[in-house]
């Protein structure tokens, strides 16, 4: 599947592939970090604390 994404579907030469490559992976990290993860935290357990100081 990458490799069909790499070579089929990304036009140009090797080095402008890996160039737009970097960008997608690198906008999709913004992406996540930005909208999707702060808005799942807010339904998530994860962050709940229990443990008193007693």
């Amino acid at each position: 599947m990458y490799a069909w994404f790499f070579n089929d579907v990304l036009p140009g030469p090797l080095w402008i592939r890996i160039l737009t490559t970097l960008v997608l992976l690198a906008a999709a990290v913004y992406g996540l970090m930005e909208f999707v993860f702060p808005w799942l935290s807010e339904y998530s357990p994860l962050g709940d604390v229990t443990l008193d100081d007693g």
